[in-house]
């Protein structure tokens, strides 16, 4: 088990009436030095030293952080060009992310583990009191699994998004993601910057970033840990379909999406287990009277005509 490095200990330098060190013997003005010194030092105790320390860490990557700009990917998914991606995060375990899509937007997540919980919730980004409905999502398509050709329903008979491609088959629209109070009862501790997250409140904080609050978030969906209903009814965690695992969706009006990466609350396994999740974003086009999607059955036809409806009048 690895442990914390023990701090280093920095004895302050001697101060002019300035601000500034002195000068005294050995005294090096904080502009002067090297960026790795200042950046293994920390000197933050004036403002010169504040800003060259800042400034050190330039350049410096996490595992868990977007790719900016989003071309600069490590992990463009196959056939697409990296100039025309929008979005490139990888999501940390225990992490979350949000953003706005314009219509037509193709979107991937990748588990490269067969950890990752992907946690979703999807807006009309133009009215976001247009949101996921989970019931219709299982209702209109006649089934209550996610798979390829899945519609993801709005509770104003619209079609936020569509399940384009799915190489896991594992999936969950039945649970919803964890609270604080199941977090805190099964691993003991639910807080955000925590070991142990809920998803509902990483969603929270992403909500919260775009005006939006706790009485806005409805039951959420996710992907790569499956469930099934059993013959008597109850539910039965199916786990991951395995490391290497994609889910492909596109954006069949603006979309504001948040995306929760958390332990799915089924999971038996008694450490909050989660893998890291990819997502990558990029141009394309929404679902047209030629697909055979939008006119597969009478229900999935009525609710692509309410979507072009809505946005053609205005101008998507």
């Amino acid at each position: 088990m690895s442990t914390a490095e023990e701090p280093t200990a920095i004895t302050p330098q001697p101060q002019d009436p300035t601000g500034q060190p002195s000068g005294g013997a050995g005294a090096q003005d904080p502009g002067e030095q090297s960026s790795a010194g200042v950046r293994d030092l920390h000197l933050t105790d004036t403002v010169r030293s504040a800003r060259d320390d800042a400034r050190a860490q330039g350049g410096q990557a996490s595992e868990w952080m977007p790719y900016l700009p989003a071309s600069g990917s490590p992990h463009c998914p196959p056939g697409v060009d990296p100039a025309a991606l929008v979005w490139a995060e990888t999501v940390a375990p225990g992490g979350y992310t949000h953003k706005v899509l314009a219509r037509g937007t193709r979107l991937r997540f990748d588990d490269p583990t067969g950890d990752a919980c992907a946690h979703l919730l999807l807006f009309n980004a133009l009215e976001p009191v247009e949101r996921l409905n989970v019931a219709d999502t299982q209702k209109i398509p006649w089934q209550a699994y996610l798979g390829e050709n899945h519609p993801l329903l709005s509770g104003d008979g619209r079609v936020l998004a569509v399940v384009t491609g799915d190489s896991s088959g594992r999936h969950d629209a039945f649970c919803g993601a964890t609270t604080d109070a199941w977090n805190q009862h099964k691993y003991g501790d639910a807080r955000p910057e925590g070991p142990s997250p809920s998803g509902r409140g990483l969603f929270l904080k992403a909500a919260a970033k775009h005006g939006l609050s706790r009485r806005d978030l409805p039951p959420s969906l996710s992907f790569f840990q499956g469930v099934r209903v059993e013959g008597d009814g109850a539910l039965s965690w199916w786990g991951s379909a395995g490391p290497g695992t994609h889910v492909e969706l596109v954006a069949e009006m603006p979309l504001l999406m948040l995306v929760a990466n958390t332990a799915h609350p089924l999971d038996p396994r008694p450490g909050y287990v989660v893998g890291p999740l990819r997502v990558h974003a990029w141009r394309s086009t929404a679902t047209g009277p030629d697909d055979p999607r939008f006119t597969a059955a009478p229900e999935l036809h009525r609710a692509y005509l309410n979507t072009v409806d809505y946005c053609e009048a205005r101008g998507l």
